[in-house]
């Protein structure tokens, strides 16, 4: 659980209280669209082959919100979101 005053609630909840999630591996919405960021600290999530860049996490069902492992496992309760399975998951050898 977080504190009340986590420096990374900016006011999410009027868009994510009570969320759908589905863990997914990142894809950019557009050709031209190279990455996106958590909705809570900022990481980034690309498929640049950056190292420091995510390439997995929860992500809304528009994929349009990205919110990293870390940030879903600390706001998860907070935020009462539920997970779904990710129907584009690649079956894993």
């Amino acid at each position: 659980m977080t504190e009340p005053y986590d420096w990374r609630l900016q006011g999410q909840e009027r868009y994510l209280q009570g969320a759908e999630l589905r863990r997914s591996e990142y894809r950019p919405p557009r050709a031209d669209w190279d990455h996106d960021h958590c909705e809570f600290c900022g990481s980034a999530f690309s498929r640049l082959g950056d190292p420091s860049h995510l390439t997995a996490g929860y992500c809304t069902a528009d994929e349009y919100r990205w919110i990293c492992r870390d940030c879903f496992s600390d706001f998860q309760e907070r935020f009462e979101w539920t997970v779904t399975e990710d129907s584009n998951k690649r079956s894993e050898s």
